[in-house]
């Protein structure tokens, strides 16, 4: 039975994803595996940032330095994302007074519990409610499909602690709700979406407004989580909304709209998660390192207008041989699973380039030495006699997506 060993490639690629002729595509992560496994999990969009789903093999062309690998050498297919992926959704309803007590508790209710029902097909949801306290509620804490839409219409019986709206606490716990929830996530690839629905802004001022920013600012601005908005009624002002729900807004006038605005937010998750492809190849190369480009084709919404994206990795095929399944799960660094690759990681994968040319075990002996053969400071004494030998050099940090080699 062949030896299995995954290669995860994290250098920078060279295009992020080309807009020309209207789609981009945008590289997550991808992996080199023996016997000649190559596969890429990738998100593609439109020139506007809508997300494009439904793509099928035969619509996606490989290159390898140039070249086009036929279909027939290569058996791309395309995986379900779910055996490398986990994406994970919460929803945080505002349960105050306003809401608990007043004639639409029913209709935000059905509507959570439809929005909740459609998510949950495709990712793990988990529902939270808030008031005026410094907590959250758990409703349906995340758990495996199907599990959390019954539990929603549990909340028609809810009746708040407190009153008041703790808008900005319960966003930023929210966010710590998330974080802890997809630590524990099955899969090392991890995408998370915070949904927030409320009917008003914030009276209970426990957090200020700046501190809600900041965790808001610092979860999407890395690109690590969507966060959305649904507002209800007039108090909630559009630049509130706004001010929370930055992958998007909804806003229901009535009771009669909330339904309406929950299946909006509802077809944008839906059409994100679907954006997300795992394409799977055999590679016919058997050595040395190569530059891979996957291009994706695609007619528009309607069919009439032809629209392509390209992007590039590279990966090393030392080692690769015949025997290929491309229908094998592949397997990423457990070590960088959360959303997109940080500029911090690519930053220090390019510094790497040079000292990926020798074997690992070279380059941290190398450290070893430097750290044990630094000069000391100078001195007008010489050291006491008692004075300790230096501590050993620390253990470098396992991962860090390396390319092992053979």
């Amino acid at each position: 039975m062949p030896s299995f060993r995954c290669h995860l490639v994290m250098l920078l690629a060279l295009a992020t994803g080309c807009g020309g002729g209207g789609l981009k595509l945008t590289p997550i992560r991808s992996t080199q595996t023996r016997p000649s496994n190559v596969a890429a999990y990738f998100k593609v969009q439109t020139s506007d940032g809508e997300g494009v789903g439904g793509l099928t093999a035969d619509q996606f062309k490989i290159y390898e330095d140039g070249q086009p690998v036929s279909e027939h050498e290569s058996k791309q297919v395309i995986l379900n994302p779910e055996v490398a992926v986990s994406h994970y959704t919460m929803l945080l309803v505002d349960m105050s007074g306003s809401v608990a007590e007043s004639g639409a508790v029913d209709s935000v209710v059905e509507a959570a519990a439809a929005f909740t029902e459609r998510v949950e097909k495709t990712q793990k949801v988990g529902v939270y409610a808030f008031d005026g306290c410094d907590r959250l509620h758990p409703i349906a804490p995340f758990q495996d499909k199907g599990g959390a839409s019954a539990a929603v219409r549990s909340l028609k019986g809810y009746k708040p602690d407190d009153p008041s709206t703790n808008l900005h606490g319960a966003v930023v716990k929210g966010l710590t709700e998330l974080d802890g929830s997809l630590a524990h996530a099955e899969h090392p690839v991890r995408f998370g979406t915070l949904v927030v629905f409320s009917d008003g802004t914030d009276r209970a001022a426990r957090l200020p407004r700046d501190e809600m920013e900041k965790a808001l600012d610092k979860a999407t601005d890395d690109k690590k989580y969507d966060v959305f908005a649904i507002g209800l009624g007039s108090e909630m002002q559009e630049s509130e909304l706004k001010r929370v729900g930055r992958s998007g807004t909804a806003k229901a006038e009535n009771k009669e709209a909330i339904v309406k605005a929950f299946e909006s937010i509802a077809q944008k998750i839906d059409a994100t998660t679907k954006s997300y492809y795992l394409l799977s190849y055999c590679s016919p190369s058997r050595a040395g390192k190569h530059t891979l480009k996957i291009e994706a084709s695609w007619k528009g919404p309607e069919g009439k207008s032809s629209k392509s994206g390209a992007f590039e990795r590279e990966f090393d095929a030392t080692g690769f041989t015949h025997g290929c399944d491309p229908k094998t799960p592949p397997t990423f660094d457990v070590t960088k699973g959360d959303a997109l690759a940080p500029k911090k990681e690519e930053k220090r994968d390019e510094k790497k380039k040079d000292a990926d040319k020798k074997p690992n075990h070279w380059n941290r002996e190398e450290k070893k030495e430097e750290k044990k053969a630094a000069p000391p400071g100078p001195s007008p004494l010489p050291p006491p006699a008692s004075t300790s030998a230096a501590p050993p050099a620390q253990k470098p940090a396992e991962g860090g997506g390396e390319v092992f080699k053979p």
